[in-house]
């Protein structure tokens, strides 16, 4: 099973690239990106990687280079017209290497294959297309990297839908086949506005003609396998909330870009550190509470003061054999110091926010999206809950936040109660932060003939902390898929379902569908979830917690982009704009 330890899906991408492209170019050292490949690499594996692997030299297939003459180079890269057409004029009219071995992420359109052959076919000596167009975010995350995806899929105005979803389902076949999965594909039925059955159909298809296509002799049959594709729509109260476990909070209320994390030390000096799975502990406490975190800082600051301690501790007498083992210590030393450093100025920061403003939002926004209180009792009146988060001075992106939840609690409010929420947050010429979520599907007015309430699972048996109730709608999805309760009329089979997923082995649409144990499949078996519209810090973490829950089956989650609350608010609001007119929700206003 993978773990975070290990990296598990850039562990495998990473030997599928050194399987496929460094083995096959052993001798040549020269590897030129794109864009995305370079992201993709950076994604699972550091320079020292690529140098024990022969290659000392990396290059931008877009920037000016030195010819090399006497050298061959590897081309990694997207199959698009602004790769193959910067390609062609690496050879032309002089060429800059000896010759060139290419590698596509996916599938070349004919017309590019041509058009790259008609002008190069002398100077390439491979040709290859190596099936990811994914980036390994994660252990057990991946994203198209594709934030675009959103306005050109959910926008009423869009033109470009149907080229987007065949672009992402191109991309979710690569993931597939890195997994070496041929799985049986799901969709919520009856979802609005049904894109999401769009999209199923279209990775259908797509999968049965990548394994028709495929360098074998026979047919692949399905794989022990599920691929759910889920519509944004199905929970909009997960990417709303603020949530309190470390990474989530941390990127919901720090800004951090690029993963990197900025602080200061105490002599006013500024620091970065990566939050990553290259750091064991930010792998540790990521899907921690911050409660629990808290707990954690008085032994980091501990473990901190002993390190420093014994460096400083001896009698000035040190053997050569002890000075020996002491240095081959230091960099393992000085990293496990610097981790702990970086946490505990994270979980102090996060801490500051929360007390500052985070802890007077999370009750009203439990009690709206669980619709209950922490006692047990049912929220009678929402508005109730509503007003104290609107009579305070939090700042107008937190107002917008609760509004929604309110409406959301209520599957959509009257067109007067709206216009006067809108009036009292103060967003009378930038509504669409809240009428725009009808573009998804979600209702916004109580007028709207469609229903997004769904049966949830009774959790109220379990231990949770009062200010972290909700639990992501998707969590109950991943535990009835791995369980095999997933109702086959509500989330039906696109086309043939693979028997290890099957309880009775031959179950049709029509017929009521039996659960099974997870010991009654195979072990091994994965559950993919695609979010359609963006993925929540949330609902990535229950894909690990359903993971270490059942050992026999490995969830895997991805989508279009990673959200935070703020990122998904300036989505909504532009799916309102022409394609140029973006706007950006700035700190503490709209």
């Amino acid at each position: 099973m993978a773990t975070g330890a290990d990296h598990g899906l850039k562990k495998i991408v990473w030997q599928r690239i050194k399987d496929t492209i460094i083995a096959d170019c052993k001798k040549w050292n020269i590897l030129i990106l794109d864009d995305f490949t370079t992201r993709l690499l950076s994604s699972c594996c550091k320079m020292s990687d690529l140098m024990s692997e022969g290659i000392t030299i990396l290059e931008n297939l877009f920037k000016n280079r030195e010819p090399v003459p006497d050298m061959k180079a590897i081309y990694f890269m997207a199959p698009t017209v602004e790769c193959i057409d910067a390609f062609i004029n690496d050879f032309k009219p002089k060429p800059k290497y000896k010759a060139a071995y290419v590698f596509f992420t996916d599938y070349c359109p004919d017309e590019l294959f041509d058009k790259m052959k008609k002008n190069c076919a002398k100077h390439i000596k491979k040709c290859k297309e190596i099936n990811i167009s994914f980036l390994p975010q994660e252990a057990q995350v991946f994203t198209c990297e594709n934030p675009e995806a959103f306005r050109k899929i959910y926008s009423e105005v869009s033109q470009d839908r149907e080229k987007m979803l065949e672009k992402i389902a191109d991309q979710i076949v690569t993931l597939c086949a890195t997994l070496d999965e041929y799985p049986g594909v799901r969709y919520k039925r009856e979802s609005t506005p049904g894109y999401g059955k769009m999209l199923a159909e279209l990775v259908d298809n797509k999968l049965a003609r990548h394994y028709e296509l495929d360098e074998i002799t026979t047919k692949k049959e399905k794989t022990p396998a599920q691929l759910l594709i889920v519509d944004r729509a199905l929970d909009p109260v997960s990417p709303i909330l603020h949530e309190l476990t470390y990474q989530a909070m941390a990127y919901d209320l720090i800004p951090i870009n690029d993963n990197t994390y900025q602080y200061k030390m105490k002599d006013g000096s500024k620091k970065e550190a990566l939050l990553n799975e290259e750091d064991e502990l930010w792998v540790k406490l990521r899907h921690m509470h911050i409660a629990e975190v808290t707990e954690q800082i008085p032994k980091l600051v501990k473990d901190i003061s002993a390190s420093r301690g014994e460096k400083q501790q001896g009698d000035g007498k040190i053997t050569i054999g002890a000075l020996s083992q002491l240095m081959k210590k230091m960099p393992a030393f000085r990293k496990q110091v610097t981790q702990k450093t970086v946490h505990l100025h994270l979980a102090e920061d996060l801490m500051g926010h929360f007390q500052k403003n985070v802890e007077k939002l999370c009750k009203a926004e439990q009690d709206l999206a669980v619709g209950a209180d922490a006692e047990g009792q049912k929220v009678k009146d929402p508005m109730r809950t509503l007003l104290p988060v609107l009579l305070h001075q939090h700042d107008t992106t937190d107002k917008i936040r609760a509004v929604l939840l309110y409406i959301f609690s209520l599957n959509g409010t009257t067109a007067e109660n709206l216009n006067k929420l809108i009036q009292n947050v103060k967003i009378e010429d930038k509504d669409g932060y809240i009428q725009n979520w009808n573009q998804l599907g979600v209702p916004i007015l109580s007028s709207s003939n469609y229903s997004r309430k769904v049966a949830r699972r009774d959790r109220s048996e379990q231990e949770t902390y009062n200010v972290s109730r909700w639990t992501p709608v998707i969590k109950d999805i991943m535990e009835d898929a791995v369980e095999n309760k997933l109702d086959v009329k509500d989330w039906p089979y696109q086309s043939e379902c693979p028997s290890a997923w099957n309880g009775s082995r031959a179950v049709s649409a029509r017929q009521k569908h039996k659960g099974s144990s997870p010991a009654d499949m195979k072990s091994g078996s994965r559950l993919i979830i695609f979010f359609l519209g963006g993925v929540s810090y949330s609902e990535m973490r229950c894909a690990y917690e359903v993971t270490n829950a059942n050992k026999s089956c490995e969830v895997i989650i991805g989508s279009t982009h990673i959200l935070t609350p703020r990122s998904l608010l300036e989505d909504i609001y532009n799916l309102g704009k022409k394609p140029m007119e973006t706007f950006t929700i700035e700190e503490g206003r709209v």
